[in-house]
């Protein structure tokens, strides 16, 4: 067996940092594209969202139990195969012909990214005991994923301009696999089997809990939230999470220690980070949507928001955790959410066709700076909360909400924004000052595939009359949506400031130094 601490070596460096890079990519790499998407699949408006959601659900779902398969079994074969997983997922994708196969491979790429998260942090954790090494370590490994999330938007933005949008998933799925290569060659493994042991109970109804959840949220703007179907997954959803709290009361390893969220400092931090997340993935994907499939932008031009938003995390996130130690993380935290507000209400009230990167330069930057101060702020205060010795399950904790958030941050303002958008382009093709055939074959499209279908729908000459309306109630639909993801994060805001102190009750509690914990870099970087 190999020994729990290994003294860190460049290879195993060099390999984690390659291989966080590549899974965070994976997470910003369809945002530009979402629009040639759609216009070439012929995807619906729900079916949009499922792309991004995709790829971060097995995330959510399956990185508690990936950092203790890589603990029990070696974390060097868990990268491994993550590196695999992410190339056989970007070929699926890359080479769809079909929605379903286009989500499908983002799914198979979202495992091996589950796989990759935990233990390449782990990974770094185990072999670096000297706080000032692992300081180094984490910074670097923080670096590099930021630099994924930022490169990934460019890369699919000219690959779909040049190309064709299959051929973003090419430097990804090659990056996958020489990520496999080089942690099969470098890589000095490391594993700590002690007390670990695998939670399938709290595993199976988290996973039917959150997919259940998903489904109910993004198809119930499709089927209607009153279906039986719709309200039989809402069900679903209710059943097993009150299932997953019962057998992780129940476990003897369980995946998640409920007595974590005594800690009402605690408790108030997932919530923040749920809220948080929900909405600056939300407002991701709302321009996403707007610059793409309704402003029909190029591919690169839409994607140069996203690196810029990247960007700046990608610059401060070295900077931050010195900051951390001379202000108070609250203090940090509320200014951070503030930013964050602010530039989601900024970017909602630009005019309908300000598509330039001037124009948004403001909120952008705004977005970019309020995430990642609230991100790092976030990281002292929920893994702060707890004794040193939950730090590691309290970080996997924030990473579950967090990344929970991140799936129905496109599935919620989906729903909100296309059923504005339905409404409002009902009451306008039916208050009279359109011509009845052509209100007839608007009102027929839009049943089959909602206002986005007409929007973009060839429909002769009666485009010119309709499409414009589309286009505006989409507009309206998407702005609302991200006021929705600004009041969301106004909530988190008015949270962190009455966020109580205090120890955990049924913890041995000792606040640590977030900043030196092994698992604070988890929460630093941006983009997930």
């Amino acid at each position: 067996m190999n020994p729990t601490h290994q003294k860190l070596d460049r290879g195993t460096l060099i390999a984690c940092c390659l291989a966080i890079g590549v899974a965070q990519m994976g997470v910003s790499l369809a945002a530009p594209i979402l629009g040639v998407i759609q216009r070439d699949l012929g995807a619906s408006a729900a079916a949009l969202a499922w792309i991004p959601a995709a790829f971060i659900l097995p995330t959510a779902i399956l990185e508690l139990n990936f950092g203790v398969l890589g603990d029990m079994f070696g974390r060097k074969r868990l990268l491994v195969w993550g590196g695999v997983l992410v190339f056989v997922g970007d070929v699926v994708a890359g080479t769809s012909g079909t929605l379903t196969q286009l989500i499908a491979g983002q799914a198979i790429a979202g495992l091996g990214a589950a796989a990759i998260f935990p233990t390449s942090l782990a990974m770094l954790v185990s072999a670096t005991p000297d706080r000032q090494e692992r300081a180094r370590a984490l910074s670097l490994w923080a670096v590099s994923l930021a630099f994924g999330a930022m490169i990934a938007p460019l890369i699919s933005g000219f690959a779909a301009e040049h190309f064709s949008w299959g051929w973003s998933f090419a430097i990804p799925a090659v990056l996958g696999l020489v990520t496999a290569v080089v942690s099969a060659a470098v890589i000095v493994d490391s594993r700590h089997p002690a007390g670990r042991g695998l939670d399938w109970p709290g595993q199976i109804t988290i996973a039917v809990a959150l997919l259940a959840l998903l489904y109910a949220v993004i198809q119930g703007s499709v089927d209607g939230y009153s279906s039986p179907v719709i309200v039989g997954a809402f069900v679903l959803a209710v059943a097993a999470g009150v299932a997953f709290v019962i057998s992780e009361q129940r476990a003897r390893t369980p995946m998640l220690n409920l007595a974590l969220f005594r800690t009402p400092a605690f408790a108030a931090a997932a919530l923040i980070g749920l809220l948080a997340m929900f909405g600056f993935i939300g407002t991701a994907y709302a321009l996403s949507v707007k610059l793409e499939a309704i402003l029909h932008v190029s591919p690169l031009q839409a994607a140069l928001p996203f690196a810029l938003i990247q960007a700046v995390p990608l610059l401060l996130t070295p900077l931050l955790p010195r900051l951390l130690m001379r202000v108070a993380a609250r203090t940090l935290l509320v200014t951070g959410l503030s930013a964050l507000a602010v530039g989601q209400i900024w970017m909602a009230q630009l005019p309908g066709d300000s598509t330039s990167l001037l124009a948004m330069t403001g909120p952008i930057l705004l977005l970019g700076t309020g995430f990642i101060t609230m991100f790092t702020a976030l990281t002292a205060v929920a893994v702060g909360a707890v004794a040193i010795d939950y730090a590691g399950m309290a970080s996997a904790v924030t990473s579950l909400v967090r990344e929970t958030g991140q799936s129905l941050g496109p599935a919620i303002v989906s729903a909100v924004a296309f059923g504005v958008a339905g409404a409002t382009l009902t009451s306008t093709l039916s208050d009279g000052s359109l011509p009845p055939e052509a209100v007839g074959v608007a009102s027929g499209v839009a049943e089959q595939g909602g206002p986005l279908a007409v929007a973009n729908a060839d429909l002769g000459p009666i485009s010119d009359l309709v499409a414009p309306l589309a286009r505006t109630a989409l507009e309206t639909g998407l702005d609302i949506g991200i006021y929705v993801c600004a009041g969301a994060t106004v909530l988190a805001a008015l949270i962190a400031l009455v966020i109580p102190g205090g120890a955990p009750r049924g913890l041995d509690a000792a606040p640590i130094d977030a900043a030196a914990s092994p698992t604070a870099g988890r929460l630093l970087p941006a983009g997930e």
